[in-house]
């Protein structure tokens, strides 16, 4: 196992827990007491995963995270002390993959670690086995290769969770989702796995796809399908 990752916690006893933890399951860990080191050394040397407190000296967690995003599609973990709804959006809306209330347990984090890593890794050697180059659903088109999606006409800028998202029920448009298979498929998440991240990320999708005439439909008590009106 060689994938590297990046963490930005000012506090020293997380970060140094959070360390040990994922050096033991054999990733190769670099911290940093803020996120504007963790940012300069980004752009040194690109990692596999960041993980980034909100609240830190210099730039907010979430100020990084929209810098990275800029230039990178790689995964991010969003730490904060406030569990708060506004953050949790504000933290996808920018583009973080998960998010993480504190105090939350060690174990639990690597194993979303680990859960997201295999899901980009399955996605690399995955990635050019595709027979179709776009997907196209009602006036939605889906480009595989350049990751370009359009919809009503206008492209729509998404961040890699609602892509995936969208692709993934675009590809499966003939039947419901259900939101286990979403977390399995998209975030390589367990059913022992408790997020809020795919409902975050259907509900940032619906709102940047208001001049499609594709929706994101709620199958009640079981997840969701793409449905034209």
């Amino acid at each position: 196992m060689n994938e590297r990752i990046y963490i930005a916690e000012d506090e020293a006893g997380i970060r140094e827990t959070v360390k040990t933890f994922l050096e033991s399951e054999g990733y190769q860990v670099e911290d940093f007491m803020n996120g504007d080191l963790l940012y300069d050394r980004f752009l040194e040397e690109p990692c596999d995963l960041c993980i980034l407190d909100v609240l830190m000296p210099g730039s907010t967690g979430f100020q990084i995270t929209k810098k990275i995003r800029d230039i990178s599609s790689v995964p991010i973990i969003i730490l904060t002390a406030r569990d708060s709804d506004i953050d949790y959006a504000t933290g996808i809306n920018l583009g973080s993959d998960d998010y993480f209330t504190k105090p939350f347990s060690a174990i639990s984090l690597v194993m979303r670690v680990k859960a997201m890593l295999r899901r980009v890794q399955l996605d690399r050697n995955g990635r050019g086995q595709e027979t179709e180059e776009k997907v196209a659903f009602g006036d939605i088109s889906i480009n595989r290769k350049t990751m370009k999606v359009t919809a009503g006409g206008s492209e729509v800028d998404l961040t890699p969770s609602e892509y995936n998202l969208l692709l993934y029920l675009a590809e499966n448009r003939d039947r419901a989702v259900s939101r286990d298979e979403l977390l399995d498929k998209i975030w390589g998440y367990g059913k022992d796995i408790e997020t809020r991240a795919c409902d975050d990320t259907v509900r940032r999708l619906r709102k940047k796809l208001q001049g499609s005439k594709v929706k994101v439909e709620t199958v009640w008590g079981f997840g969701f399908t793409l449905k034209e009106e």
